[in-house]
């Protein structure tokens, strides 16, 4: 009986499959097959790989326009837009010898466009990249990211900073739905494991027209792991031990496909003790725990592609309010401490019809966080639920003219249960709607849309009005119009330029309209103000990117002018030995920008040296503060890499070894209550590669971060104010099998 039904299934699935094909041959330069590249669909979340003699097939494709990525180590990825017209099409590629950077898929913009078509420039990384670099967190590898910086209290803590923009005014996206995990806070993580995740994208300017409030500043796309190629399973183990805080990062994974079906799964540990420092002591109390799990499954054929993701994230971290205090290499965490747990279940669909489609993503997130002072018992304990939606209907292609129109929403919940109040329990309601144009003619490609937002904020009272951790019940609608518009062209056969001009706004969060009391870890006490306006802002951004076979050079600029822009002042009075801070607003700008040079000489095809250099200013502008800083602006830096790639035939394939020095400059333009820093040099040393020991394959990497171990106090630490440096030296040792 067994048998049958499984014979049933798949002779059903075989029904379901006997669609549209796309075959073909993938050669080099010199007509020789190649064998193993891979061949993926993105749209159907579907792959294979090729034979021996090349070839490959790829059944179940939608009529209408299909994007298809050919991508093999050591060759330049090619990606295909094919117009799929009969059951069988035939596909031949030859990929040619690279050395310089991929054109990647950029699944964060509207239209989907490999780099070098797009219209807006956004920065692509895969985490593997991130991981070779040594860095110990995810939101650590993302500030290696020229314009990309981090708030961060300790190694355990650290929120992203976009061209001196943070808190709600960046959008983290993840499984394709925006992540809600009470960001408001400096003491809040990014609440993402980077295992399971493939890539990310950095939009660097307001993307408000796609992803509505809260992306005033820019946006973190994260791109989960692929799916297997259909027909195969696979396993995966990797594991990754720190000197610094003997810490360790242990990963199993495991997902297998069909032809039509497919799933995934992967569990992650992580845990560290305190970090040490230059002069060998720790900071007591920065330990933390977290276990990571994530699973996915979907079905794709000709008529559509539906993948269900879930992530489960459990974080256990201690809060260092003592500085350097008891010693220990203990990894449980201490009070005070946080618990943290994040429940994200995303549904992604994608319809096909002849000649357009319509995507419909549905997410839910749970967010539940705790904190404890002394005992088991959380004095705040808040839980977040968010339900959002976002369909987009691709209209059919007319000649050259692509469009898409959209809505999106959300509906948020947040109730507390500790006897502690941060906010108050609320709803919140967004709803957008909005529409976009893609034009290419010749060299050029012209961009533009127009949007509309509704966000309404529902407050409920509590406490005794003028009490510490009271709050009045607000009832609040903000409305938002933008736009954006944006150009390129090429210049010459290897240089282009961009110019995007894009409005983007943010809404008041609910600490900004509702605080009343002091905010942990800062010691101050801290007066919202329920009138706030919307911020909005104009950002203009100029890149010049030029690139030929063995030189990449960019130049990127940017003037961000923001009306209303929020931040926290000090009134001058006094409560419980706490300053009092209210919440205010002025006009700002930011104006700044990231500049780099990629070089390959040639003959010398195993030498690359990187450079990058970044900086970004912001002022207040309004005469009681006259041309006052902005606070947490990162400082600007200089970045140097010089990179080696060695291969032996019989034993270690795609070697590198790397010598990074990161120069990060004074800071001295403070607001009225920071303190400035100084500036510091960071040497890190990188070697790794693919090690084959008969049937045995697996990848290792050795990685030695602050190698002369400098003593450094970042800008953007929030242990800076009590004069406690950053991490000392870390080595950290990296290995990955594929089983």
């Amino acid at each position: 009986m067994k048998k049958l039904i499984i014979a049933l299934f798949l002779g059903f699935s075989a029904i379901l499959s006997a669609q549209n094909s796309v075959t073909g041959k993938i050669t080099d330069t010199k007509n020789q097959p190649i064998i193993g590249v891979s061949v993926y669909a993105p749209e159907l979340h579907k792959g294979t790989a090729t034979d021996e003699n090349g070839k490959y097939t790829l059944s179940n494709i939608p009529t209408g326009n299909v994007k298809l990525t050919f991508a093999f180590t050591g060759l330049a990825t090619q990606n295909k837009t094919i117009n799929v017209l009969k059951k069988e099409n035939i596909i031949e590629i030859i990929l040619e010898e690279t050395v310089l950077h991929m054109d990647e898929v950029i699944v964060s913009t509207a239209f989907n466009k490999i780099q070098s078509q797009n219209v807006m420039k956004v920065e692509h990384s895969t985490i593997k990249e991130l991981q070779q670099k040594g860095t110990s967190t995810l939101i650590e590898g993302l500030a290696t990211i020229p314009g990309v910086s981090q708030v961060s209290t300790g190694t355990s803590i650290g929120k992203p900073v976009i061209r001196g923009l943070s808190g709600n005014r960046v959008l983290v996206y993840s499984q394709g739905v925006r992540l809600e995990n009470q960001q408001f806070g400096d003491e809040h993580g990014l609440g993402l494991n980077d295992a399971g995740i493939e890539s990310v994208e950095v939009i660097k300017g307001p993307a408000s027209l796609l992803y509505g409030s809260d992306a005033l500043g820019g946006v973190l796309y994260f791109n989960p792991e692929k799916f297997a190629n259909a027909g195969t399973f696979t396993t995966n183990f990797s594991q990754k031990f720190f000197s610094n805080t003997l810490g360790s990062n242990s990963s199993l994974g495991l997902k297998t496909s069909t032809e039509n079906w497919k799933f995934l799964a992967r569990g992650s540990f992580n845990t560290h003790s305190d970090y040490k420092i230059a002069n060998g002591d720790r900071v007591t109390n920065t330990r933390y725990q977290e276990a990571d799990f994530k699973t996915g499954i979907g079905y794709s054929n000709s008529k559509f592609s539906s993948v269900f993701r879930y992530n489960y994230n459990d974080l256990d971290l201690g809060i260092p309010e003592e500085g350097i205090a008891e010693q220990t290499t203990n990894n449980k965490s201490e009070y005070p401490k946080q618990g943290v747990f994040n429940h994200l279940l995303s549904l992604n669909n994608v319809f096909f019809f002849e000649k357009s489609k319509l995507d419909v993503d549905l997410g839910y997130i749970s967010n539940d966080r705790s904190e404890f002072e002394d005992s088991n018992i959380a004095v705040l304990h808040m839980k977040l639920n968010t339900f959002n939606y976002d369909a987009k209907y691709h209209f059919p292609q007319l000649g050259k003219f692509e469009s898409i129109v959209g809505i999106q929403g959300m509906l948020q919940t947040n109730a507390n249960s500790g006897e502690e109040y941060l906010i108050p329990d609320a709803t919140t309601n967004d709803f957008g709607v909005f529409g976009t144009g893609n034009y290419e003619w010749k060299s050029n490609v012209i961009q533009a849309g127009l949007r509309f937002d509704n966000r309404k904020i529902t407050t409920t009272a509590h406490g005794i009005l003028g009490e510490e951790g009271s709050f009045e019940a607000i009832d609040k609608s903000y409305d938002s119009f933008n736009a954006s518009l944006g150009y390129k062209t090429n210049l010459g056969k290897d240089l282009s330029l961009r110019l995007n001009v894009a409005s983007g706004f943010r809404a008041p969060n609910l600490a900004e309209l509702t605080s009343n009391g002091v905010h942990e870890g800062t010691n101050r006490y801290e007066i919202g103000n329920s009138n706030l306006k919307t911020e909005q802002n104009v950002q203009s951004d100029l890149n010049l990117e030029y690139k030929s076979s063995h030189v990449e050079f960019f130049v990127n600029g940017f003037y961000n002018h923001i009306n209303n822009y929020i931040y926290t002042s000090p009134n001058g009075e006094i409560i419980d030995d706490n300053a009092v801070f209210d919440y205010i607003q002025n006009n700002a700008k930011l104006f700044g920008g990231e500049i780099g040079l990629h070089f390959h000489p040639h003959p010398l095809d195993w030498l690359h040296y990187e450079t990058s250099f970044e900086t970004v200013t912001g002022k207040k502008q309004s005469r009681s503060f006259g041309s006052d800083y902005l606070p947490l602006i990162p400082a600007n830096n200089w970045n140097n890499t010089i990179r080696s790639e060695f291969n032996t035939k019989k034993w270690l394939e795609g070697g590198y070894a790397t010598l990074n020095v990161s120069t990060t400059l004074n800071q001295k333009n403070t607001s009225g209550f920071e303190t400035k820093s100084n500036g510091y040099t960071l040497v890190n040393l990188g070697l790794g590669g693919k090690i084959k020991l008969g049937k045995t394959v697996f990848d290792i990497n050795l990685n030695g971060n602050n190698l002369l171990n400098k003593s450094y106090i970042a800008h953007l630490s929030r242990l800076k104010t009590d004069g406690i440096p950053n991490i000392g030296r870390n080595i950290i040792l990296g290995l990955n099998f594929n089983i």
